[in-house]
């Protein structure tokens, strides 16, 4: 029995819990004093000046992405539980598989998505662009895109990771909190001492601002989790983690020859 099992379905918190989390984890990257020491690519207070869009558009985009992913998340969830009727909770080794085989979908659809947005100028001009005009990424903007985007490739590539890992709506829960918990730590532009994220994931925060950054447009694509698809394909940029005689960090890319 887990802890949510008295007040809603495993199907409710596996739509919900997500949004939650995003908001508090984001949130909270949000109340920190400005760290400008850890903060990489630029100071907090020059995010207003190179951003082309406002803090609270970027609110709102992130909203309604939640929006649609809330409707497609239940009706899934709610349609394979009909479908297959009560489910027993596979062994703890099992679920471990699945999250695993749900990461590498997961990676899967967002790499090749994510390139051909780039590659493709309609896409990129009238879609993928909207996204970039966070040119100094933070937490609370990892989920702005835009809408169709968001449908298509964002929650597209969890709808595609549930289905073929074969997870419950149990294990979901979990595994789409990680999920959502390293989306936003990919976008925080912190590099904190101790984050286990970037302990433990070559594709972290550092790794994403270079994408963000104009040489790196065409590089680092992936996301959320390993870097397996940019290094096999050709589009890995590599980084040097330095720090700037006026404070603070800076990502800055290894130019391929």
């Amino acid at each position: 029995m887990v802890f949510w099992e008295r007040y809603v379905s495993d199907e409710v918190m596996g739509t919900f819990a997500p949004i939650v989390v995003y908001w508090v984890y984001a949130g909270f990257h949000q109340l920190l004093p400005p760290l400008d020491n850890y903060r990489l690519h630029t100071k907090r207070d020059e995010e207003e000046q190179k951003n082309l869009v406002p803090f609270s558009t970027v609110v709102k985009g992130v909203l309604l992405q939640q929006l649609v992913q809330t409707i497609v998340l239940l009706s899934l969830l709610t349609t394979t539980r009909n479908a297959s009727g009560d489910v027993v909770q596979p062994s703890i080794p099992k679920q471990v598989l699945q999250m695993l085989i749900a990461m590498f979908v997961m990676d899967t659809w967002q790499y090749f998505g994510h390139r051909y947005m780039h590659h493709n100028k309609f896409l990129y001009r009238h879609i993928h662009s909207q996204h970039h005009r966070l040119v100094v990424p933070y937490a609370v903007g990892a989920l702005y895109n835009h809408p169709i985007e968001g449908l298509l490739i964002d929650t597209g590539c969890g709808v595609i990771a549930y289905l073929v890992s074969g997870m419950t709506a149990r294990t979901a829960v979990v595994f789409f909190c990680f999920a959502t918990v390293k989306n936003v730590d990919d976008h925080c532009g912190l590099w904190l001492p101790g984050n286990i994220f970037h302990l433990l994931f070559q594709n972290n925060t550092a790794y994403h601002d270079i994408h963000h950054q104009l040489q790196g447009y065409k590089y680092n694509y992936a996301q959320p989790f390993f870097p397996i698809w940019d290094k096999l394909l050709g589009t890995y940029m590599a980084y040097n983690l330095v720090r700037r005689p006026e404070g603070g960090l800076e990502a800055r890319p290894v130019k391929k020859d």
